[in-house]
């Protein structure tokens, strides 16, 4: 079942124009008479027009109202969400753990839910098609990409991860053509990733960007996008913690979709490497 359409819009809502926020208020109040709308109805019921119905849906990174419709109805037909909780002054090692899971397990089903297949598959092939993979992230989304780099490396994939800027700089001054700026920030709104992908686009370098889902300056200027879901997140969770378990979720997905594509090969390094890691133990 496909589901995502309102999390979509309520990740989005405040990024949208008056016009198209509208639409999407009216959606998220009453969803089950939306879906049982036509373009020109939306737009009559929300005193807007059908282009700015359709405008929504293009902001949403669906492929159209039918698209949204179908997504909004595998929402309808969900079990309640318990939504994210935060932890409280005094709270007991027990209900820290329950809640810490409950988020955790929220968060990634948000993410998959907004996954943009299409994207997904851009990202797979530019990967494999790739000669040299530099990952860039500030913080918190370095340890991201420390990750990614990781897993490439064990599958044979020249792959950087530096946080000093200039020598992201220098690398994308000096890429190749078949190389791939992945930037990764979770605002998509981070100073530094956002003039590297700038500089790669300067020097005509394939990127991918990493943000949460909506409008940033990091996925406007990027080639293909990947998102993980946005939500008002409370004080303590705004530390990196379930917003860096969607990271690294999207960055297995990734994974596993480049290693399906050359499975012989990707055994076959995971042996090699394996192998590598077990004859230095025994030493």
């Amino acid at each position: 079942m496909v589901t995502g359409g309102m999390k979509m819009i309520k990740n989005m809502l405040e990024q949208l124009p008056a016009s198209e926020r509208k639409i999407a208020q009216y959606i998220l109040e009453y969803p089950y008479e939306a879906v049982n709308c036509t373009v020109s109805e939306l737009a009559t019921k929300t005193q807007s027009s059908g282009a700015a119905v359709i405008r929504l849906c293009k902001s949403l990174g669906v492929k159209g109202f039918q698209d949204l419709k179908v997504r909004i109805v595998g929402d309808l037909g969900k079990p309640k969400e318990q939504g994210y909780r935060d932890i409280e002054q005094g709270e007991k090692s027990e209900d820290i753990v329950q809640k810490t899971l409950s988020n955790s397990i929220q968060s990634l089903r948000d993410s998959a839910e907004i996954i943009n297949h299409d994207e997904l598959e851009k990202a797979v092939q530019a990967l494999l098609a790739s000669k040299n993979i530099h990952l860039f992230g500030i913080g918190a989304s370095h340890v991201i990409a420390i990750d990614a780099q990781q897993k490439l490396l064990r599958i044979n994939k020249r792959a950087t991860a530096f946080s000093d800027t200039h020598m992201v700089a220098t690398l994308v001054a000096n890429a190749e053509k078949d190389d791939v700026v992945f930037a990764i920030s979770f605002s998509g709104e981070t100073p530094e990733v956002t003039n590297v992908v700038a500089l790669a686009k300067e020097h005509g370098v394939k990127t991918i960007s990493l943000t949460k889902y909506g409008q940033s300056s990091v996925a406007s200027l990027a080639d293909i996008n990947l998102y993980t879901s946005y939500s008002a997140e409370a004080p303590f969770r705004s530390a990196a913690t379930s917003s860096r378990l969607a990271q690294l979720f999207i960055i297995d997905v990734l994974f596993l979709s480049v290693a399906t594509e050359q499975y012989e090969e990707t055994v076959h390094y995971i042996d090699k490497t394996r192998g590598a890691i077990q004859f230095l133990k025994d030493q």
